[in-house]
């Protein structure tokens, strides 16, 4: 079985600082706005802790896992540098 495929953390890491430093600061004044910006820093802080629950039930399972940069990470991977 070939690794699974999963997001690497830093990805949500800059998400959280762009949403938390720089745009809670440009809807600073406008509440309807900071709510729902807000409600999506939960949410990618919820998805940041599944993903890690998933990562440590795939190591009790010793299921392998592959943190992918980018979609053509596995892309890149296959092809064949010139000899």
């Amino acid at each position: 079985m070939e690794p699974i495929p999963l997001p690497a953390p830093i990805h949500y890491e800059l998400l959280l600082q762009l949403l938390e430093r720089q745009t809670m600061v440009e809807v600073n004044q406008n509440p309807v706005l900071q709510t729902q910006v807000s409600q999506l820093i939960i949410t990618l802080r919820k998805a940041a802790a599944q993903q890690k629950q998933l990562e440590e039930r795939c190591r009790q399972s010793q299921v392998s896992i592959e943190h992918r940069w980018s979609l053509n990470h596995h892309i890149a991977q296959q092809v064949a540098l010139p000899d």
